[in-house]
Parts: structure tokens; sequence; C-alpha cells
């Protein structure tokens, strides 16, 4: 933090809200569990903690919990350093190793996380009461790093009963062993609010244990949802997707989760959007492999972005009394969507030159499996083009027929929501009159 350096890349738009919360606890050395709705990225943010740790860091070579060469724990590394001194073999971790996961489900058991006896080391002649018979669970195993438990309230209550000690004593215990085995590691589960809060799917003691309590939550600002779809996606490297595209996406997204019509509880995940974008340029990859040979690299369009509606549908929880309107509201907010970034950027520029072309009945015919050139052949010379695209951010000088394909087509649907001009819609294909 001294140094200027941003200690959790890739986490996009908590840095006034969950950061310094997130900050305070770790300097403090509390366990923590981060709250939010799905898609939140709850993961990420713990994923980013295992590089805050020393890159490199020694420990017992062989040791299945990582102890540390001068203040070794387990019983194996306790007699083997009695036996060897100053020859104790040791070995050198990276920070990756360091790190720690597991998804809390329902069958997950107390021997998966602490421990459990080892049958094999028993029939090799140990007997039960040797502290060498342990098979050490996942938890033990990431001492001296970070343990990450994801869906925390997912545990069964008698699980969740075996991490008391860990989480206060520092300490575990392992079927009728007298064993207190010190713990040097940081804890950090995620749980959604609803399971952790209402339906009290988590024991209070082990509530009152976590030190700190962190809200996440989804981006605030149009800039900050941009950014992350940007980071995110993996958009194909065969086709373009025009920033206005990506706003329109954006906004869609936000509006879906503000939707009165959307179960609130369950959220909107940032993977809608990701998965909106890179829909969208695979249409546009299919278009262009459809129409034959490409001179050049696809431009996603307007058109792009209605069919993969009904793909998204899964990803979104709906109200009970919404049941079979799915597809229409979805489709209402990504007219919204399109219509507030078209207002955002061509309100108020001159568009008569384009309006021209509908003049006398005229009609342009469009559609997801219409070809960039031959949608500019059936529009023809507009008036104005060059600061159409401009105002769409397409003027960096690598504008292609894609690129003006777009941004006429992205016009034409602005220019049908705003109502000055009709469209009759049919079987992928989209007819602009007047």
């Amino acid at each position: 933090m001294r140094a200027g350096q941003d200690p959790f890349p890739g986490i996009v738009g908590f840095g006034q809200t969950v950061l310094p919360h997130l900050e305070r606890a770790l300097i403090a050395g509390h366990d923590i569990i981060l709250l939010g709705e799905r898609g939140q990225g709850k993961t990420r943010l713990i994923r980013t903690l295992a590089g805050l740790l020393d890159e490199w860091t020694p420990a017992v070579q062989g040791c299945e919990i990582n102890d540390h060469p001068y203040q070794p724990s387990c019983a194996r590394c306790r007699r083997l350093a009695a036996e060897l001194g100053d020859e104790l073999p040791v070995t050198w971790r990276h920070a990756s190793e360091r790190y720690g996961e597991k998804l809390a489900t329902p069958d997950t058991s107390v021997g998966d996380l602490i421990g459990d006896i080892d049958p094999v080391r028993v029939a090799e002649g140990r007997t039960l009461g040797d502290p060498e018979t342990i098979h050490f669970g996942q938890v033990p195993r990431t001492n001296r790093g970070i343990f990450s438990l994801n869906e925390l309230p997912d545990l069964a209550e008698r699980i969740q009963v075996s991490l008391l000690n860990v989480l206060e004593e520092r300490d575990i215990g392992i079927r009728g062993y007298a064993l207190r085995l010190p713990l040097d590691l940081l804890v950090v589960a995620s749980a959604n609010p609803e399971d952790y809060t209402n339906r009290g799917r988590i024991i209070t003691p082990l509530k009152d244990r976590f030190g700190a309590e962190i809200r996440t939550h989804y981006p605030l600002t149009l800039a900050d949802e941009l950014t992350l779809i940007r980071q995110e996606a993996d958009l194909s490297a065969d086709a373009e997707l025009p920033e206005h595209l990506m706003e329109v996406i954006a906004r869609f997204t936000r509006s879906v989760r503000e939707s009165p019509a959307v179960d609130a509880r369950s959220g909107v995940s940032a993977r809608f959007a990701i998965a909106a974008a890179e829909s969208a340029t695979a249409s546009a990859v299919r278009r262009s492999a459809l129409a034959g040979p490409a001179s050049e690299p696809p431009v996603a369009r307007v058109c792009d972005l209605s069919p993969v509606v009904s793909t998204l549908r899964g990803k979104v929880e709906f109200e009970v009394s919404e049941e079979g309107r799915e597809d229409e509201v979805l489709g209402a907010l990504l007219r919204r969507a399109i219509a507030d970034t078209f207002r955002s950027h061509l309100g108020s520029i001159d568009l008569s030159g384009l309006l021209a072309r509908f003049d006398d009945g005229g009609t342009v015919e469009a559609g997801e499996l219409v070809p960039a050139t031959e949608l500019l052949r059936r529009i023809g010379d507009v008036p104005g083009l060059a600061k159409i695209m401009s105002r769409l951010g397409m003027d960096g000088g690598d504008e292609s027929f894609g690129h003006a394909a777009a941004a006429l087509e992205f016009t034409l649907e602005g220019l049908y929501l705003m109502r000055r001009l009709s469209k009759d819609s049919a079987d992928g294909t989209s007819l602009y009159r007047t």
C-alpha cells in the first residue's frame, strides 16, 4: 500500500467500498466472510489474496501441514527435528502453493476439512494412538497460508462445528486424539446474504468467530460495468464488439438487475453481461462464415443482440408473477438499453441525411445474416456518416465496411425506437420504413 501498488489486481468497482474494509481486516489478522449475491466477484477477490503472501517460504520437506523448520508442530516433524537437528531437510514453497480452496457441498465431511484416521498407516503397523496415523484434511494442509471456503452455508451444521476451534483457538482435534495442533492460517469464506442471515443455515457460534463480515456488490456505475466486460469477456479474436454495443450490453445488464420483474434476492451475475458480449461477437463470426470468404474481420451489429436474449434467460431468476413472460421482459429491457445508448451518443445529431433515404416510401432490409457490404449497398450514400461514426467512437483511423454497417444499423434501430421510423421484423430480418 505504501508503494502505491494495487494489492488486488483485476478487481473492479470495489475501490471505495469493499476494499478498505478488506484491508483493515487483513491488517488486523481477522478471518473474513464475504457476503454477496452470485457473480459479484467474491471468489475472484479471495484468490487475489495469495498475491499478498511472501513469494517463497521455507517448510520442512515432506510435511503434510507445511511446518516451519524452526517451529515444527506435527509429531513427525518434531521427531525429525530432534533426530537431525540442523540437518533437517527443508523445501521452499511458492505463494501459489499456500492457497487452498474448497467448495462447501452438503456431502463435505469432517475428514475432508480437518482430517481422519488413515487405515493404510494403521495397517502398516502403527497403533491407533500414534499421531502419525492421522490423514490431515484441507484446512491443516493449508497451514501457514490462506484457506478459502466458498458457499459456507451449504455445509451441514455438524461440519460447521468442526471449524469452531480452527477460527478461535487456531487448533484442530481429530477423532478421539488428545491432539492440539496449532495452525497459522487465514480463513476466508463466502456466502449469499439470504442463506447467511435469513434461512438460518449457519450456526451462530461460527458467525461470531469471523472477525470481519464484508458485503460485496455489483458495479455501481456504468463505467465500472464496461470495465468489467472489457476485462472478463473472452471475445473472439476474429471479430470486434464496438464500444456502443458494449455500452448497450452494460445498460441492459443494469436494467435487468433493477427490474421489478426479476428476483432481487438472486441478483443478476456479472456473467450475464460477459456471456452477452461473447455471444454477440460469435453471432458476427457466424454471419461472416455464412456469407463466404471475408476480406476483413467481422464486426458485431445491433441485430446480434436480440438473438442472445433467449440464451441469457437461464441466468435470471424471475418473480413468480412473470412466469411465461421472460423473453418479453428481457426484450423490452434490451430495447430500452438501445434507446438510452442512442440518446446518449446520437440524440443531438442531425440525422436528416439518413432519414432522407426513406422519403417517397424507401425501405431498408437488415438482419443478422445480411453482410456488411450488402447492408451498405441497400442503404446507399449517407451524408453525415463520418459524424455518426465519430459519435460512436469509430474514428480511430481503422474504420471498415463492418464499422460503417454497425453504425448505420444502430442508428436505424435508434430511429425506430424514437418513433421516427417503423420496423417490421420476421425470421431474423428487419425492414425499416417510414
